[in-house]
């Protein structure tokens, strides 16, 4: 019988791309075979080899614009979260301060497991399209907050749709790459450094010049203006991401999450739709997903033996991530890494003042000229660790694993040597070099991450990883609360923290360089 997606195509003026002995041909996957479902695996790998022939095209370098700002979200909000903890507490003097660090992680907690177990369940593309409408809109409203309580509720609110941004986002983006070019998730973590770079340039004028010094013995609302326009910066940025997702660019359902619902129609024409927006036309067919070889044995009604499979796990995507011993290994070794890096980064943030007083590091005169200088100096040097982290995870012989293990274990060196300094400029230069190599760290992990997941249950593992760092997130400003500030140990904690992640990364049994994702 003919089949109405090919019959429907246009392919006049178009390249056509031949689909025979697609499995075959098909690119190495990440994953070893044997570790998912049979006909699951077979159909993968069918779409892999269609969305490689199509290539790198317009739509994918679209959506690498667009997913960008779910990069640049998750960076901006919690950056924006500490750069108005000052002004907040001196206009409000609530009791305890650090409760609007722990609001905001709760959120980001609470949004990672929503979004990140959701989009296996309804899809990609309604949360890739409110995650940061969530964020844009109470972060407006946060600007007009009357109190402590007010601001800390909607910290928690907009964090709710910035935990949702990696685990969703990287799982789309990922799902329409081709294997060939898997490595520009870890380029997308350019956008996560730009966006410290600017948050420090909006928060020097804002903060700097209209909010109350720590000094101050009353500072008013009229008096302290100043995070209020932040936060409105903040959520007019985020409102204006959300206009270019929703009314500027047409997101498609991932093509592997919809057959792995069984709806291999819809798959199909998605395929056929990214080729046309990139000026070529796919031979994939209805029957290429419908009947195939695996394991020398003819496999026909796929699509109904796969739907009756997964309806039994729709509620839970979590048993297919330790369906066998590798995969379980995985799936716990990663989740470990992202607790462990969880806890280490703010832990060392919310010391850090007491590192800057002590050992006479407190940025020169005290002054905001020098305050801000040196956290845009700082925020700059993040960029070229991106595109560097980009090039080494193409490295053979280093790879992901390689460059994720390197990277971490250096960051926390660099924060054991940061408590050694005793000037303004000493502290300065060993935080460029702990920035610059945390973001190579940042961009590799964030890679690697979703890549070693399944495409049906992607978004439950990245869930998993993002809430483990989020519930440790939330144990640092807890610390903060009832540990004794005047010492230096949480640090040395935070150091060894990024070193025992790091070498937890080398027992990672999947190696992604040049291999497809399934």
């Amino acid at each position: 019988m003919a089949d109405p997606i090919k019959e429907e195509e246009d392919h006049k003026g178009h390249d056509v791309i031949p689909t025979a002995d697609i499995l075959e041909d098909a690119p190495v996957a990440v994953l070893s075979e044997g570790s998912l479902d049979p006909v699951y695996e077979a159909k993968a790998r069918v779409l892999n080899k269609a969305i490689q022939d199509i290539g790198m095209g317009r739509y994918q370098w679209q959506l690498f614009i667009v997913i960008g700002f779910g990069w640049a979200s998750d960076n901006l909000w919690p950056i924006a979260t500490s750069l108005i903890f000052t002004p907040v507490k001196n206009e409000f003097h609530p009791t305890r301060a650090p409760y609007l660090t722990l609001a905001q992680n709760i959120g980001l907690l609470f949004g990672a497991v929503f979004w990140g177990f959701g989009c296996d369940i309804f899809g990609r593309k309604w949360a890739f399209n409110l995650t940061i409408g969530v964020t844009a809109v109470f972060g407006l409203i946060a600007a007009g907050s009357p109190n402590f309580a007010a601001i800390a509720v909607f910290a928690a609110l907009w964090s709710i749709g910035v935990g949702g941004n990696l685990p969703v986002d990287s799982a789309i983006f990922l799902e329409f790459l081709p294997g060939s070019h898997q490595y520009l998730l870890t380029i997308l973590s350019i956008d996560w450094a730009l966006a410290q770079v600017v948050a420090t340039l909006i928060a020097w004028p804002l903060l700097g010049d209209f909010t109350c010094q720590e000094t101050a013995t009353v500072c008013t609302k009229s008096m302290n203006m100043g995070w209020r326009y932040f936060m409105l910066c903040m959520g007019g940025i985020a409102m204006i991401m959300f206009f270019l997702r929703f009314f500027c660019f047409t997101i498609f359902e991932s093509p592997k999450f919809l057959m792995g619902k069984g709806r291999d129609a819809e798959a199909v024409r998605i395929v056929h739709e990214v080729a046309r927006r990139n000026g070529k036309a796919s031979t994939l067919s209805l029957e290429d997903l419908k009947v195939f070889n695996v394991g020398g044995t003819q496999h026909t009604e796929a699509s109904a033996a796969l739907q009756r499979k997964l309806e039994k796990i729709d509620l839970s995507h979590v048993r297919p991530l330790f369906a066998t011993k590798k995969l379980a290994l995985s799936t716990s070794l990663i989740t470990s890494v992202w607790g462990f890096i969880g806890l280490g980064f703010p832990l060392y943030n919310a010391f850090l003042p007491y590192i800057q007083a002590t050992r006479g590091a407190d940025f020169g005169d005290g002054s905001t000229y020098i305050t801000y200088r040196n956290s845009l100096i700082i925020a700059v040097l993040g960029v070229p660790g991106c595109l560097l982290g980009g090039l080494l995870v193409e490295v053979p012989r280093l790879g992901r694993k390689g460059a994720l293990s390197i990277s971490t274990v250096l960051t926390g060196a660099f924060l054991f040597a940061s408590t050694t300094a005793v000037t303004s400029n000493a502290l300065l230069g060993w935080n460029c070099a702990y920035n610059f190599m945390s973001n190579i760290m940042y961009a590799v992990l964030y890679a690697y991450t979703p890549e070693i997941f399944p495409t049906k249950d992607r978004g439950t593992g990245n869930a998993i990883t993002a809430s483990a760092n989020r519930i440790f997130g939330i144990m640092a400003p807890i610390i903060a609360m009832f540990a004794n500030l005047n010492t230096a140990a949480p640090v040395y904690v935070s150091g060894a923290l990024f070193i025992a992640a790091g070498l937890i990364v080398i027992m990672l049994p999947f190696e992604s360089r040049g291999k497809a994702s399934l």
